[in-house]
C-alpha cells in the first residue's frame, strides 16, 4: 500500500454508466462467436479500463481508481420532480445483457465497482472527487458527460476516453459559455429535454450563458427579471421561476452521497491473472487477452478465431489512443524487430511523411507502421537541424536510420505477396515508394473502403473518418507545420512531435481497416471495392507518374495571344459602356450594367454589390431587342471571362506545372472525389479544358507526343445516353443505337415529326440539348437558357419528350422512389451512391431528386471506363504504348508511330467490352479513335 490517500495521489473515476451507452452508440457491433451474445460495449469498456490501470506512472496517472455505475433509473430526484427522466427510452435489446457484464469486467480487472441506491453515478463521482481534493490529492473523471463538467476545478479535471482529450475550464467554457462554477445555473435555465429538466421555455444554452454572465448568478437573474428588456425572455423567467429553481436542484450534483468505500480502498492493484484471463477468454476478447498476457508476462489463452470476415476482433477499434506508447525506430535492431513482428502478424498499416503533396517531387522524411491497434512506430529518416526554422540547416538530426538502408530492409516486406499493406489514400504512398524502386503489393485502402461503403454520406479523408468512426480527433498537421508564409515542411518537425503525429496516422488507418473490412461484405459492396476501386490505384499511379509532355513554347505563345485578345475585349467593352472601368471587377461591372446603363433585373447580394455571375450575364444577352447595348456588353464580358480563365488556369498555370526533371505535367486523380465514381483531376486539373470553343481546343495543341510517337485518343460515343436507353428500357432509342443512327437526329424526328432527310441543324441541336439535359434533370428554365428560347417553349419540348418516351419518366419516378425507400441508388455494377437529402423539403429537394436520377447513369458510365482502365495494362502489354490521361469518357495514350493501329484495336476492344460479362447492355458501346502529333489533332 502507498499509505493514506493524500498529496501525490491521483484518483481516476470512470463513469461506467455513461460510458457503456456511449460505447454502444459510437462503436460498431460485436458479438461473441460461440453464442452470438452482444459484447461490443463490454469490449470498449474493458479496453478503456485496461488502459487506465496500465498507464505509465507520472503526472495524471492513476494511483487509485474506481468505476461508478447507476444503481437504478429511480433516485431522489424523482421525488423532487416526478417527470425527471421519465421519457427516457428503454435501453436497446442488445445492450441490456451487457450491463451486468461491465460490472463483471470491472471486478475481473480488480477495480472497485461502486453504485449506491437512490443516487446517480454522477453524485457518487461528485462525492469521491470532493473527498480526493479535501484529502490533498487530485482527481480525473473519465467521461465526456456534460453534467459532470460542473465538477471541474483546481484538483479536478476530466478526460474524454473516446477522443483522448482532456476537459478543463477552457473546454467547459467552450461547451457552456461560462466557467465551471456557473454551469449549474446555465443548465437550470436552459433545461434539458432529454432528462425532462424543464428550465425556462424558449431559452437555450447560448441565451442562458449570456444571461448568467450578465447577472452573475441564477438567483440574481430571477430576482432582477423585471430588468430584462426582451418581453418573451422576461415572461419566461417571471412565470417559471419555481420550475427553474427545481431545475437547479435536479442538475446540481450531490457531493455528500453515502459512498460505502474509503479512498484508500481504491488503490490500483495488479489484477489476478487467472481471474482476468478467465473473463477475457469467456468474452472471446483475443486482442485484449494478448496485450494483457504480454504486460503480465503470462501465456496468452487460446481463443478460437472469429468466424466472420473481420481481420481481427472489432474490439481493437475501441482502444484509447496513447501517443506516449508510440515508438521511434532509431536503429537497425528496432527496425528488424518490427519487420519480424509484421511478418508474424501478416499485415501492416503503412504511411509516409514527406516534404510536399506533390508525389513527383516530395522528399521522403519518415515512414510509420502499425500492426495492432495502439501499437505503432515511426522511422525518422530525413529530419533536419533547426526544427523551428524554415531556412534551417540541411544537416540531418542525429539518431536516424539511413534512407537507403531502411528502404533496402523494407523492400522485401512491402513487395511480399504474403503481407497485406494497409494505407489511407494508398496511391500517394505507392508513388512515393515507387520513386524509390519499391512497388507495394498487395494492399488495402481505407479511403476507398469508406468510399465504397458511404459515397454521398461523408468525405473520406482520414481525420473525418477517425472522428466519425473511431470517436478520435487526430493531431492536426497545422499544429506541427503552421500555416501561411511561415509554414514549415515536415523535415523541420522535431522527431518527438513527428512520432506522435505520424504513428497516430498509421494507428488510425489500421483501426479504420479493422472496422471497414467486415462491413464491405455486410453492405454488399465487396465486389465494387475489389474490382472497381482497389485495382484502379496502381493504374492511376502509373499514369500520373508517366505524365504528359507539354510544349512550353506553345503555351507561352498562347498566353501572349490571349493577353492581346483580353486587351482587345476590354477596349470593346469600355467602348460599349462609354467609360473606363475594371472589367475583372464584378462590383464595377454591376454598377455599369444596372446603375448607369439601366439594364433591368439587377439584384444585390449581402455585400451590397450586384450579382454578375455567368447565369446573370447569359440572361442579359437575351435582351437584344429591349436593351441591345446591355446585351452586347454582357456577351463581350462572357467572352472576356472565358479567355481570362483559359489564360490563368491553363496557358499560364500549365507552364508552372511542368516538372523540371521530366519536362511533363503530372496531374493527380482523385478516386473518391465524386459520389458517382467519376474521377477528378487536380494539380493541374486537365478534365475541364473546354472543347466547344476554338480557344479551348487550341490549348490541347500544347499537349504533344515525343519524337517518333503519336498521341491516340479513344472516346466513348454518347455512353450515358446509351446507358439511359438500357436502364429506362426505351426500345426506340435502343434500336437507334443498334442501327448506328444519329441519335440526336432520330430523337428530333420522333419528337417533332420531321423526316430524317429533312432534318435541319437547328432542330437537331434542340434535340441534342434535350437528350443530354434529361440525363441531368434539366428544367424548363435551364433548357430555355441553354437554347435561348422562351421558358414556355422549352418546357413544351421537355413535356413532348416525355410523351414520346414515357419509359424515361417511369425510370425517373422509379429511381426517386427507390432512393426514398433505401437512402441510396445503385449503378448497374452495384456501386451505391447515398442520397441523404432525397426527402428534403424546400429549394434543395429538386436538386436531390435530379442527382438521384442522374447518379445511376453517370455512375454506370464511370464504372465502365474504370473497368476498361483496369483491364488496359494487360490489353496493351507488349506494345510500345502507355496510357496517359483519362478525361471523363476519353482515354489518351502515347504510342510509337509503328504501333498506332495495334494500340487502337487493343484499346478499343477493351473499352467496348468493358461491361462484359457482368452487365450485358441492350445497346452496343462504341468508341471513336483519333491520332495526331498533339492532343487537339487526336481528339
Amino acid at each position: 500500500m502507498t499509505g493514506t490517500f493524500g498529496k501525490g495521489h491521483h484518483l481516476h473515476l470512470i463513469d461506467g454508466s455513461a460510458y457503456i451507452f456511449r460505447a454502444y452508440h459510437a462503436l460498431p457491433p460485436l458479438t461473441r462467436q460461440s453464442d452470438g451474445l452482444p459484447v461490443g460495449a463490454v469490449a470498449g469498456f474493458s479496453s478503456i479500463l485496461w488502459g487506465e490501470i496500465t498507464r505509465d506512472k507520472g503526472a495524471g496517472a492513476a494511483t487509485h481508481i474506481a468505476v461508478i455505475f447507476d444503481h437504478s433509473s429511480k433516485t431522489f430526484r424523482n421525488r423532487l420532480y416526478a417527470p425527471y427522466k421519465a421519457n427516457r427510452p428503454e435501453p436497446p435489446e442488445d445492450l441490456r445483457p451487457q450491463f451486468p457484464l461491465t460490472r463483471e469486467a470491472t471486478r475481473a480487472f480488480n477495480v472497485a465497482c461502486i453504485e449506491v441506491p437512490d443516487y446517480e453515478a454522477d453524485d457518487i463521482i461528485a462525492t469521491l472527487a470532493r473527498q480526493a481534493v479535501e484529502a490533498g490529492g487530485s482527481c480525473t473523471i473519465v467521461s465526456s458527460d456534460k453534467d459532470l463538467m460542473q465538477l471541474v476545478r483546481p484538483g479536478v479535471d476530466m478526460h474524454d476516453p473516446m477522443k483522448n482529450r482532456p476537459i478543463g475550464p477552457d473546454e467547459v467554457m467552450e461547451k457552456f459559455g461560462v466557467t465551471p462554477d456557473k454551469v449549474v445555473d446555465v443548465q437550470a435555465l436552459a433545461g434539458d429535454s432529454t432528462d425532462n429538466v424543464p428550465g425556462a421555455p424558449g431559452i437555450g444554452l447560448k441565451t442562458a450563458a449570456l444571461l448568467i454572465n450578465e447577472f452573475g448568478s441564477l438567483e440574481d437573474l430571477l430576482s432582477r427579471a423585471s430588468e430584462i428588456k426582451q418581453p418573451k425572455r422576461r415572461e419566461a423567467l417571471e412565470q417559471n421561476a419555481d420550475l427553474i429553481r427545481i431545475s437547479k436542484q435536479l442538475v446540481s450534483l450531490d457531493a455528500n452521497a453515502p459512498v460505502p468505500v474509503t479512498l484508500d480502498a481504491l488503490e490500483v492493484t495488479t489484477p489476478d491473472p487467472e481471474k482476468l484471463m478467465a473473463f477475457l477468454t469467456e468474452m472471446e476478447f483475443r486482442s485484449l487477452a494478448r496485450r494483457v498476457s504480454e504486460r503480465l508476462k503470462i501465456a496468452a489463452p487460446v481463443i478460437e478465431a472469429r468466424s466472420d470476415d473481420s481481420p481481427q476482433t472489432a474490439e481493437e477499434t475501441r482502444l484509447p489512443f496513447d501517443h506516449a506508447a508510440y515508438e521511434a525506430i532509431r536503429d537497425r535492431a528496432a527496425l528488424d524487430r518490427w519487420i519480424a513482428r509484421i511478418r508474424d502478424v501478416g499485415h501492416v498499416a503503412v504511411d509516409t511523411e514527406t516534404t510536399s503533396l506533390d508525389e513527383m517531387q516530395a522528399e521522403l522524411v519518415g515512414i510509420s507502421l502499425s500492426v495492432d491497434a495502439g501499437q505503432a512506430a515511426y522511422v525518422p529518416l530525413g529530419h533536419k537541424q533547426g526544427g523551428g526554422d524554415l531556412f534551417g540547416s540541411t544537416e540531418l538530426v542525429a539518431g536516424q536510420l539511413g534512407l537507403d538502408e531502411t528502404l533496402k530492409a523494407l523492400k522485401p516486406l512491402l513487395e511480399d505477396p504474403a503481407i497485406l499493406k494497409i494505407g489511407q489514400n494508398m496511391k500517394y504512398d505507392w508513388k512515393i515508394f515507387a520513386r524509390h524502386g519499391i512497388r507495394i503489393t498487395p494492399f488495402d485502402d481505407t479511403m476507398l473502403m469508406s468510399y465504397a461503403l458511404s459515397a454521398g454520406l461523408n468525405n473520406h479523408g482520414m481525420d473525418e473518418l477517425s472522428e466519425r468512426h473511431l470517436g478520435h480527433q487526430p493531431i492536426p498537421i497545422k499544429s506541427l507545420l503552421g500555416s501561411g508564409k511561415s509554414q514549415l515542411t515536415f523535415d523541420r518537425v522535431g522527431i518527438e512531435d513527428a512520432v506522435k503525429y505520424a504513428a497516430e496516422d498509421a494507428d488510425v488507418t489500421l483501426r479504420l481497416w479493422q472496422k471497414f473490412k467486415p462491413q464491405l461484405h455486410r453492405a454488399r459492396v465487396t465486389t465494387v471495392y475489389e474490382t472497381l476501386e482497389r485495382p484502379l490505384v496502381t493504374v492511376l499511379a502509373n499514369m500520373e507518374m508517366a505524365g504528359v509532355l507539354v510544349d512550353r513554347d506553345t503555351l507561352s505563345r498562347m498566353s501572349n495571344a490571349f493577353a492581346q485578345k483580353l486587351a482587345q475585349y476590354e477596349d470593346e467593352i469600355q467602348d460599349i459602356a462609354g467609360e473606363k472601368f475594371n472589367v475583372g471587377s464584378p462590383k464595377q461591372l454591376g454598377e455599369v450594367l444596372f446603375d448607369r446603363m439601366g439594364v433591368p433585373g439587377g439584384e444585390k447580394g449581402k455585400t451590397g454589390a450586384y450579382a454578375t455571375g455567368a447565369d446573370v450575364l447569359e440572361d442579359i444577352t437575351t435582351l437584344e431587342d429591349s436593351h441591345p447595348k446591355g446585351a452586347r456588353l454582357a456577351a463581350k464580358v462572357l467572352d472576356w471571362r472565358q479567355i481570362s480563365k483559359l489564360k490563368s488556369t491553363y496557358t499560364d498555370a500549365l507552364q508552372l506545372a511542368i516538372n523540371p526533371e521530366t519536362g511533363r505535367v503530372h496531374t493527380s486523380y482523385s478516386i473518391a472525389g465524386a459520389n458517382t465514381g467519376r474521377l477528378a483531376s487536380t494539380d493541374p486539373n486537365l478534365q475541364n479544358i473546354p472543347v466547344r470553343t476554338e480557344e479551348g481546343r487550341r490549348i490541347r495543341e500544347a499537349f504533344v507526343a515525343p519524337k517518333g510517337k503519336v498521341l491516340v485518343s479513344l472516346d466513348y460515343s454518347q455512353i450515358e445516353l446509351r446507358i439511359l436507353a438500357h436502364m429506362a428500357d426505351i426500345p426506340a432509342l435502343q434500336q437507334a443505337f443498334r442501327d448506328g443512327l444519329d441519335i440526336h437526329a432520330m430523337t428530333a424526328s420522333e419528337m417533332f415529326n420531321v423526316p430524317l432527310d429533312q432534318m435541319t441543324p437547328e432542330i437537331r441541336r434542340r434535340a441534342k440539348a434535350i437528350n443530354f439535359g434529361v440525363i441531368y434533370g434539366i428544367s424548363g428554365f435551364g433548357l430555355a437558357r441553354n437554347l435561348r428560347i422562351p421558358r414556355a417553349e422549352a418546357q413544351g419540348f421537355i413535356d413532348r419528350y416525355f410523351e414520346r418516351f414515357p419509359g424515361i419518366r417511369e425510370y425517373m419516378d422509379a429511381t426517386v422512389k427507390f432512393a426514398k425507400d433505401n437512402g441510396f441508388v445503385q449503378t448497374l455494377f452495384g456501386r451505391k451512391i447515398h442520397t441523404p437529402e432525397i426527402n428534403a423539403k424546400g429549394p434543395g429537394a429538386g436538386f436531390a431528386k435530379r442527382a438521384a436520377i442522374n447518379a445511376p447513369i453517370q455512375g454506370t458510365a464511370a464504372d465502365v471506363i474504370r473497368r476498361a482502365m483496369i483491364r488496359m495494362p494487360a490489353a496493351i502489354e507488349g506494345l510500345p504504348a502507355r496510357m496517359l490521361l483519362q478525361v471523363h469518357d476519353e482515354l489518351l495514350f502515347e504510342v510509337e508511330e509503328s504501333a498506332t493501329e495495334a494500340l487502337i484495336k487493343a484499346a478499343r476492344d477493351t473499352m467496348e467490352q468493358a461491361n462484359h460479362p457482368v452487365v450485358p447492355l441492350k445497346v452496343p458501346l462504341v468508341v471513336d479513335a483519333g491520332q495526331g502529333r498533339n492532343w487537339a489533332e487526336a481528339h
